[in-house]
């Protein structure tokens, strides 16, 4: 066994988007990161197709957005189980699903990491792994019949729905089976009549073709009651096969670019920290992808983690911190497994479906119904258990306009540099004394709100708080509003909950 002698703060096994996310993240807060994937390079495949409202919202808070709004195509509607559903533009900057393809998403993401100094070491896969009370030791698999180890003080699995690391560490992944196959390629279509609707259903199941460029298009077949071997390859003309069975044509089907496989099948990690170990993205949940929130939710669970793995880290805060990245996410997981099993039972063929189709898509017209279903859809209605009564504790912040000394216009604006914010939003001595032993860590802005009242997705509309304390992932860990007394002590229990004690000068 060859020793690579390679140490870092951080290994994540997966070099998708949410290992390069988390890389990032941890890479803003100065931890060293390493990123171990077992492909050899970027395989050009497309995989998922876009990222909704809660993700353009990260990328925008770390001043990169525009990267990805360049190449990507906003959609004017998002779906529900191929039900049309509507986007409120007062609930977010970014009211629309971005259609980006996971290719693209991963090459920029990429070209972030490299700029913050990521190191990414291909065709290294994880083999083996022990962990002990300083560290993980991992073994990789670099060549045929050759490994070397590096060691590392926590290791993140972000290798995909069935992860190496997960599986090393004995940690459940319950759920429930599939009941259905899925085929999807990236093909030419050229007898597609010009009035095509982009999913249509079947007395067998269902298709879709949503079109890339001139000529190519993402073809999906969802075949339901037929279970394919999960280790069975995947060939173009299974998928042409799907398309005659659900469509009665393949509509000239050829020059395929990638074929791959999917099911209904929706497992979670029973747990998302074991030790120094921890799982993110598909490696902690996978599921039926209705809505395209996979992605979505593996990028965030990386913005959650990172700056509370960073924190433990640099020794700022003790690693009890890390045991709310499951307390926050696994609940979030669970609500998304949920909204995706009734999507995979909406989707089913038959009358009866048909009919609930129909009443559902009724409902859907009422303001409440689509505000309820595109939460779900977009996360832009997460909240976390953080304590305290106010209304934006545990929300994500919206992106409020103010202005500052410094030039910032706006909420997220303060949040590039992926480090908390005290804002003060009416200039109180006694809340930057209230700070000071954590300037080190916080960031204490001082600013003049813009609006008197703030739009809460779940919430319609509050009066502009006074001041709050916004964690580097952009949820609110506590606020005050005007009038309100300074509560001194709950201000500093917020900033040693979440940021680590006060500095002894």
């Amino acid at each position: 066994m060859e020793s690579s002698g390679v140490d870092a703060d951080v290994v994540i096994a997966g070099a998708g988007p949410t290992g390069l996310m988390l890389a990032c993240e941890l890479r803003l807060a100065g931890a060293d990161v390493l990123v171990v994937e077992r492909l050899a390079g970027r395989t050009g495949e497309s995989r998922a197709g876009g990222m909704h409202s809660r993700t353009l919202e990260v990328l925008d808070q770390r001043g990169i957005l525009g990267r990805f709004l360049a190449i990507g195509d906003p959609q004017p509607v998002g779906h529900f189980s191929g039900l049309y559903l509507e986007f409120d533009e007062s609930e977010s900057r970014y009211p629309y699903p971005l259609m980006i393809l996971q290719s693209d998403i991963e090459r920029l993401l990429e070209e972030w990491a490299v700029e913050l100094g990521v190191r990414i070491r291909w065709s290294s896969e994880v083999t083996g792994m022990r962990q002990d009370g300083s560290g993980v030791t991992v073994e990789l698999g670099t060549a045929p019949g050759k490994t070397r180890t590096l060691r590392a003080r926590y290791l993140v699995g972000c290798d995909g729905g069935r992860s190496a690391v997960r599986k090393l560490s004995d940690i459940d992944f319950p759920g429930t089976p599939a009941t259905m196959t899925a085929l999807i390629g990236d093909v030419e279509l050229p007898d597609l009549p010009e009035d095509y609707v982009w999913v249509r259903r079947s007395p067998t199941g269902d298709y879709s073709a949503i079109a890339f460029e001139p000529g190519w298009y993402r073809v999906i077949t969802s075949e339901y009651d037929r279970v394919a071997d999960r280790d069975e390859p995947v060939t173009f003309e299974q998928l042409r096969e799907s398309l005659v069975r659900v469509a009665g044509t393949d509509f000239g089907m050829h020059s395929p670019r990638w074929v791959s496989r999917f099911s209904d099948a929706a497992r979670q990690a029973a747990q998302y920290r074991k030790g120094r170990v921890l799982l993110a993205g598909d490696a902690a949940h996978i599921h039926f992808p209705a809505g395209g929130q996979g992605l979505n939710m593996g990028m965030q669970d990386a913005v959650n983690l990172g700056w509370k793995l960073a924190a433990v880290v640099a020794g700022s805060a003790p690693e009890a911190l890390l045991d709310t990245y499951h307390s926050e996410r696994h609940p979030v997981g669970e609500r998304v497994l949920h909204n995706t099993r009734a999507q995979s039972a909406l989707a089913r063929p038959g009358a009866q479906t048909d009919a609930l189709r129909d009443v559902f898509g009724s409902l859907m017209e009422f303001d409440d119904v689509n505000r309820q279903l595109r939460g779900m859809l977009t996360a832009l209605t997460v909240r976390y258990q953080v304590g305290g009564d106010h209304p934006l504790a545990g929300r994500r912040v919206p992106d409020a306009e103010l202005k500052t000394s410094d030039g910032a216009t706006r909420v997220y604006e303060l949040l590039h540099a992926a480090r908390p914010v005290l804002l003060d939003l009416r200039g109180s001595a006694d809340l930057a004394a209230a700070a000071a032993g954590w300037a080190d860590r916080v960031d204490l802005v001082e600013a003049a709100g813009e609006d008197d009242y703030w739009i809460v997705p779940d919430l319609d509309e509050i009066p502009a708080p006074a001041a709050l304390l916004i964690r580097p992932d952009g949820h609110v860990a506590w606020a005050a509003d005007a009038g309100d007394p300074l509560d001194v002590s709950a201000v500093r229990a917020a900033l040693t909950t979440w940021f680590g004690p006060a500095r002894q000068d």
